[in-house]
């Protein structure tokens, strides 16, 4: 059968810091530059949550968007928002909150959310020039 992709955007602002707690303050400093700062900084990320799966005949809907938004609200919005995400959340307490990991992080917390049939794809912008996607 055929699939249809349903796109969600959703917008949060987050602090963080790359830091790997393994490495020198040196090796940080010249491995993350200024996103090392020790008093953080900050994005105003873009997320794209893509669902894709079989368009359902009864509904006409491959996921009903108001339910999609509803999960990206509780599972990554409230938990993410205006955080700092080194210090106030529990997910990147011990990793790094790289573009990279955070879009690994909400795939991992909307996933089990979504009917198993369904596939999943996000899309986080860091700054409108650069943005990562997973999976790939």
């Amino acid at each position: 059968m055929d699939k249809t992709a349903v796109v969600r955007c959703e917008h949060f602002n987050a602090a963080h810091r790359l830091h790997n707690m393994h490495w020198s303050d040196t090796k940080n400093k010249e491995v993350f530059g200024k996103c090392n700062n020790p008093n953080y900084h900050g994005h105003n990320y873009d997320l794209e949550v893509k669902v894709i799966g079989a368009v359902d005949p009864g509904t006409g809907y491959v996921i009903d968007t108001k339910v999609l938004s509803n999960i990206i609200k509780i599972k990554v919005l409230d938990r993410f928002d205006h955080k700092n995400l080194n210090l106030d959340t529990e997910e990147f307490k011990t990793l790094n909150p790289t573009a990279e990991n955070i879009a690994q992080v909400i795939y991992k917390l909307i996933k089990p959310e979504l009917n198993t049939d369904l596939e999943l794809k996000i899309k986080l912008y860091e700054t409108p020039r650069n943005y990562v996607e997973y999976p790939y």
